[in-house]
């Protein structure tokens, strides 16, 4: 596994895990905790060092789930984890960005993550009612106190990103990336690339779709968040799936899956790009690690840009509320 460099010199691997999808959002959630262990375990045993989650991700028990499992090898990963909602009754019911609701969860989530700092601490959506300097400096004064290492902002605006960035320098930038979600390209992509900051696309497999396992036909599961977004109804998928055919395509024509060539076409795009797909299962991590080795020459690239372009994408990313909550 190739490693890279997201701002302020942290190094992780090329393509790291998004631990979400073992707690919530796709379905039943695995009834059987030590697998899932030793999934995460697997993941490092591929050359994968960095592990993503947050406190609002089950509420809370992902975070154990992630903290119990990599505590034997904490000194080879980098956990990231993310602060900013108001959390009651075991579920989100806002934002919450507070000076004290931020250092409140940072003691929480270290308890949870049986660590003793935090490699990575995100913003997890910017919250309107907080002057993003206090948000900065309160992170800037857990660093001091050494709970944390890093900041991070997730689905920010390139002027949010500025301003935060003045106050205390951000590390990573999370946002939805990947060949049908493009909006960080016009102005988040570039303040990252002038400022040094490293960009982390969580959903790069474009929650699943990209990898041609979800069709016109796939029937979701209870609890799946992909039914209540617009992108994903039977209509919409059925028109989105010419993108996948000729992702598909290539695929077969390099000997990869087409999951692997969606990675390895974000991996083409800026050397501080580090996607976090996330999976339940050891054979999806093989083959997520295994796009490091998929090289796309620039011609491959600018085709897949070209294509995805004349197509388009029908639907939003995600339901009325929740788009309501991004690029602030």
């Amino acid at each position: 596994m190739h490693t890279r460099t997201l701002g302020q010199g942290l190094r992780v691997s090329a393509v790291g895990m998004g631990c979400m999808g073992m707690s919530q959002s796709y379905g039943p959630n695995p009834g059987d905790r030590q697998a899932m262990i030793g999934v995460l375990r697997y993941a490092l045993d591929l050359g994968i060092t960095f592990f993503d989650t947050a406190e609002v991700y089950g509420p809370y028990v992902n975070e154990e789930l992630v903290g119990e499992a990599l505590a034997p090898v904490r000194e080879q990963v980098v956990i990231a984890t993310k602060f900013g909602w108001r959390i009651e009754g075991g579920r989100s019911v806002g934002l919450d960005s507070r000076p004290a609701q931020i250092r409140a969860v940072a003691d929480a989530s270290l308890r949870r993550l049986r660590v003793d700092t935090i490699d990575l601490f995100y913003q997890h959506r910017v919250d309107p009612d907080v002057p993003i300097e206090d948000v900065a400096g309160t992170v800037s004064e857990l660093i001091k106190a050494g709970k944390v290492r890093h900041f991070g902002l997730s689905e920010a605006s390139a002027a949010t990103i500025r301003r935060a960035h003045a106050v205390q320098p951000v590390t990573a930038v999370q946002s939805e990336y990947s060949l049908w979600t493009r909006d960080p390209e016009p102005e988040v992509l570039p303040v990252c690339a002038e400022l040094g900051i490293g960009f982390v696309p969580f959903s790069p497999l474009g929650k699943g779709f990209l990898t041609g396992t979800v069709d016109p036909s796939t029937t979701f599961a209870s609890g799946d968040v992909r039914a209540t977004i617009p992108r994903f109804t039977a209509e919409n998928r059925a028109v989105n799936r010419a993108l996948v055919e000729h992702v598909a395509a290539l695929a077969r024509a390099k000997q990869a899956t087409p999951g692997q060539v969606a990675l390895a076409w974000l991996l083409a795009q800026q050397p501080f790009i580090v996607p976090i797909p996330g999976t339940r299962r050891r054979e999806r991590l093989v083959e997520n690690a295994g796009a490091t080795s998929v090289a796309l020459s620039a011609d491959e690239v600018a085709d897949l840009d070209a294509v995805a372009q004349r197509l388009g994408i029908h639907g939003d990313r995600y339901n009325a509320y929740h788009m309501g909550l991004v690029g602030h």
